[in-house]
């Protein structure tokens, strides 16, 4: 029997992890987040990304600049400075905004789109998701994740515990 390999990611992707002790992140005079690398990079604005936004938000942040290029990797936010870790958190918050349904007033569906009206714990909201399967998605048994038309995410981390009226609409998708 042969022995598997056991490497990790990085054996098959080239991936930079910014090391705590190099790379400093900053505020600029217009709230956006610039990073510094040593002495010979420096990046006047950056965008952060979370490769694995619900299992692992705090590990796996893509720092990118502002063409989209990868500059590299925090491979975990607990490894940098309080400072620096709320600053970058700041940021992604911004990035991830995701309101928690609380309740649904009402889903109408017409001509492929369905119209949602809910309250959230960010206050009421109504938006548009189109192709209901595959933009209402179950993460585990219980956690639903919606995705609107212009990209916006909302969550309802256990529907179960939602009133018996937005229980069925979520029910009858699913």
């Amino acid at each position: 029997m042969q022995q598997q390999d056991q490497h990790g990611l990085s054996e098959y992707v080239d991936i930079r992890y910014l090391d705590p002790a190099t790379a400093r992140f900053s505020e600029t005079p217009g709230g956006f987040v610039r990073l510094v690398i040593g002495e010979e990079e420096s990046y006047p604005r950056v965008a952060l990304y979370r490769a694995f936004p619900f299992s692992f938000p705090d590990r796996y942040i893509s720092v990118r600049d502002m063409d989209g290029n990868e500059i590299g990797m925090i491979k975990d936010l607990n490894e940098f400075d309080e400072k620096t870790a709320k600053l970058i958190l700041r940021e992604l918050e911004r990035r991830y905004f995701t309101p928690v349904i609380t309740q649904i007033e009402s889903i109408k569906e017409e001509f492929g789109y369905a119209y949602w009206d809910v309250r959230t714990d960010a206050g009421p909201r109504r938006f548009t998701v189109r192709d209901m399967q595959s933009n209402v998605i179950l993460l585990s048994p219980e956690h639903v994740l919606i995705i609107d038309v212009d990209g916006n995410r909302y969550e309802i981390p256990d529907y179960h515990k939602l009133d018996a009226r937005s229980r069925k609409y979520i029910e009858d998708l699913l």
